[in-house]
């Protein structure tokens, strides 16, 4: 037959519609498989191929389990709150709602016309009211359960964007969406106590089945360390700073102690601090400089000593100064560090540019050159002094604060609290009432979902304040607790909020009782396959996560880990091998490659380009190679002959059903589409195969290449579709081949290759080897000395 994709896969997108085919069962008496992909965020700019690459490996999975017998579960939806959509709409005066429908219809072509077999029938848009109503429930429940607090404090502010930022999005000193620099910025600000459930996030990565590269990521974000605390008394008075150290072994070496320019014990004792304009003037400089600036360890270590303050230190009664740097940060442990030069670079340089002491307290360096940082022999340290691991050392520094009352072990996390809201329209509201009497009171549960006002003009206002504070009748309420006038919270909540449970709600879309009724969730959680990119894994994975065991705590979901396995796919790079980029030009539109090449070629390339988890260039050729092996594989209908098995292939279909099976799991789709073309090969080779044989071809060609295969399992007669016919099995006896080429050598060099018999004796081994032609006329005249056989790879003749 002729490969006509432009009508083959609008006749078969239209019949799997029509059939309701990937509509996932309300029949929970069969085996579930619940696969899932990162929902995308719309933008106007459409789908590009790295879209297609993110879907496809977990739509040739779930075609396969459909395939397999399994009930299965592969919905989308779409993550539309966030300022890329808001500032398009600022820019052109279309209202966000609207630039979004427009955004989720185009997508919504786009990946209809690739064949992606999503269930339609489950679309969630995090923006809609029947949606983020249960994400302000959630976050009540938080609020209700002492999760979510307010504080002021300095924040990653963009002035670009005009908006806070969390740490997780302003990497780099940078805006996660317009790629401007941040500025500090003093702020009223909302946070998650996701710190709270730091050890529970870590107890849970050994119950799941992660990339061990992204196992290792979240176990750096959140980034747990055991130590000590410690309390540095106060130079003549009755009061202490407290330091934490993943040291504490090294105490006898402190010299100095560090503190963040906005402690607050610097303006609890200024009156006794001789050079507080000093201070002033660096807490000024240092308010100008972004978290990341000020935290980069490859920098001029700037400072100021305190004078009139000191501290005691607790291992040695040693009076040290103490000095503010803006390395040190009030949102990190304690705000204040112990600072051991002699086993610290940071420490050293400082040192050495501030003329502190610095005394070695491990054996192994030069501290004349640099400090030591490796491990030694405790000196200079007392009671530690020829202790020479660093495990006994830190005991017994532990045991000697504890019985001073100084100290004490303790354990602290790198990740901070997250910084949750948004001082911009298009967001959740967030549902928080401010009452003069009450304070903070959470809007009635009853009253949810808080609408996001309609409104013309969203721009946020200059300071930073949120668009809906200029609605008076948004904010201006009566407090739910007392009935007094109140004001409602004016802030929105991160783009991250929606993303967070989505996953939840894909179980049970339509119901507006619950974010989803315990018999949805009890059968379809949890997630059995998530697939993502790996740029999520510390942001939106660990958010997502944290929701979940939130809501597993307080008994509304079933489980506590809500994606028992996490895979990924590599970016697609652009055809110069950059990253693609409009501003590059290098951005291929899969519209493009369905318009001349047909869907089921761009599926069959995107998974052949390389291996699924790396990155890969796109290539031309190499698309149209895929085209070429379409084509072949849509000849098969000509070279039919009979049914049942042929004995000259039988062994490379079974070998290619098992490869194809394994690999698919394993995702390593460029080895079982190489697989089969390596069979249609030998097809075209013998000439012929059977009804049955491309039967079984079309069949596991289908996750790839769906249209094509429907089109050819109608052609072989058959009246039932072929994405849920059942998947192919193999005879592990007819994986065998039975024959097998080896190699024959003369005197240890490679003369000839003959084929025998797989389970061929030594003898009929040796025979077919002289009788080759090639052999034979080497051998001629030649006394054979010796004959040596390994079964099933060579023959060696030793000859004279």
């Amino acid at each position: 037959m002729k490969y006509n994709y432009t009508d083959i896969e609008k006749k078969w997108q239209a019949r799997w519609e029509e059939e309701g085919v990937f509509h996932a069962s309300d029949d929970h008496s069969k085996p579930k498989f619940y696969g899932l992909v990162e929902f995308p965020y719309p933008s106007g700019a459409g789908m590009h191929v790295g879209h297609i690459k993110a879907y496809s490996g977990l739509e040739v999975i779930s075609r396969k389990r459909r395939m397999e017998g399994y009930n299965v579960l592969f919905p989308i939806g779409f993550d539309a709150y966030g300022l890329p959509t808001e500032n398009y709409a600022i820019k052109t005066g279309i209202h966000p709602r609207k630039v979004t429908d427009m955004n989720i219809e185009k997508f919504t072509a786009q990946l209809k016309r690739v064949g992606f077999s999503f269930d339609w029938d489950r679309v969630v848009d995090t923006t809609e009211e029947d949606y983020y109503k249960w994400t302000q429930w959630i976050f009540r429940r938080m609020f209700d359960e002492g999760l979510v607090f307010r504080a002021k404090t300095l924040v990653n502010y963009c002035p670009h964007c005009k908006v806070v930022l969390s740490n997780e999005d302003s990497q780099g000193g940078k805006c996660d969406i317009c790629h401007n620099d941040i500025v500090q910025k003093s702020k009223d600000v909302w946070y998650l106590r996701i710190t709270e459930y730091a050890d529970k996030l870590l107890q849970g990565l050994d119950k799941v089945d992660y990339l061990p590269n992204i196992k290792l990521q979240q176990e750096n974000w959140i980034g747990r360390s055991e130590g000590a605390f410690a309390n540095f008394q106060i130079s003549g008075q009755d009061d202490f700073l407290r330091i934490y150290t993943t040291r504490p072994d090294t105490m006898f070496g402190v010299t100095f102690m560090v503190i963040a320019p906005e402690h607050p014990v610097i303006d609890k004792y200024r009156d006794s601090i001789t050079n507080m304009d000093a201070l002033e003037a660096y807490r000024a400089e240092c308010a100008k400089k972004t978290e990341f600036e000020r935290t980069q360890l490859v920098k001029d270590k700037t400072g100021v000593k305190i004078e009139g303050f000191s501290v005691i230190n607790p291992a040695n009664g040693k009076e040290i100064p103490v000095y503010i740097s803006d390395y040190v940060m009030m949102g990190y442990g304690t705000g204040a560090i112990m600072a051991v030069p002699a086993h610290d670079e940071r420490d050293y340089d400082f040192a050495r540019k501030f003329g502190i002491d610095i005394i070695e307290v491990i054996r192994g360096g030069d501290i004349a050159e640099a400090a030591y940082t490796g491990d030694g022999e405790m000196v200079n340290s007392a009671f530690l002094d020829g202790i020479t691991t660093k495990a006994e050392a830190i005991a017994k520094m532990i045991e000697f604060l504890s019985a001073k009352g100084v100290g004490e072990r303790g354990v602290q996390f790198k990740m901070k609290d997250w910084a949750f809201n948004r001082q911009r329209y298009w967001g959740e509201p967030i549902p928080i009432v401010h009452c003069p009497k009450c304070g903070m009171v959470g809007v009635p549960y009853e009253e949810l979902p808080l609408r996001l006002p309609d409104m013309e003009n969203f721009a946020p206002g200059e300071g930073g304040e949120s668009p809906l504070a200029k609605i008076e009748s948004f904010v201006n309420c009566t407090c739910p607790k007392c009935g007094g006038p109140a004001k409602r919270e004016t802030d929105t909540m991160p783009q991250w909020a929606g993303s967070s449970w989505y996953f939840l709600r894909y179980c049970d879309p339509h119901n507006t009782e619950a974010f989803a009724s315990k018999e949805a969730l009890d059968y379809w959680m949890p997630v059995d396959w998530y697939n993502g990119g790996m740029e999520h894994v510390t942001r939106h994975l660990i958010y997502s996560r944290f929701w979940h065991r939130f809501l597993y705590d307080i008994g509304e979901v079933p489980v506590d880990e809500p994606y028992a396995k996490r895979t990924a796919q590599g970016l697609i790079l652009g055809p110069d091998g950059e990253k693609m980029s409009k501003s590059k030009g290098n951005v291929v539109d899969p519209n493009d490659v369905v318009n001349e090449y047909g869907a089921d070629v761009l599926r069959v390339y995107i998974l052949f380009m390389g291996d699924y988890a790396s990155a890969a260039p796109w290539s031309e050729s190499s698309m149209k190679g895929c085209k070429r092996f379409l084509e072949r594989v849509a000849g098969l209908t000509d070279l039919v002959k009979g049914t049942g098995e042929t004995e000259a292939i039988t062994s490379l279909f079974h070998k290619t059903v098992k490869k194809v099976t394994g690999d698919i799991e394993d995702m390593k789709f460029n080895t079982a589409i190489a697989a089969m073309m390596t069979l249609i090969n030998g097809i075209y080779e013998h000439g012929s195969l059977t009804k049955d044989e491309l039967g079984v071809f079309v069949r596991l060609l289908c996750p790839f290449a769906p249209h094509l295969s429907e089109e050819m399992w109608e052609t072989l007669g058959n009246k039932t579709l072929c994405a849920v016919a059942p998947w192919p099995t193999w005879d592990e006896a007819k994986t065998v081949d039975a024959t097998v080429e080896i190699a024959v050598q003369i005197c240890g060099k490679l003369k000839s290759t003959i084929r025998i018999a797989a389970d061929a004796g030594k003898d009929d081994a040796l025979a077919a080897a002289r009788a080759d032609e090639r052999i034979a006329a080497l051998l001629e005249g030649k006394t054979i000395v010796k004959e040596i056989y390994v079964p099933g790879k060579i023959v060696n003749i030793v000859a004279k």
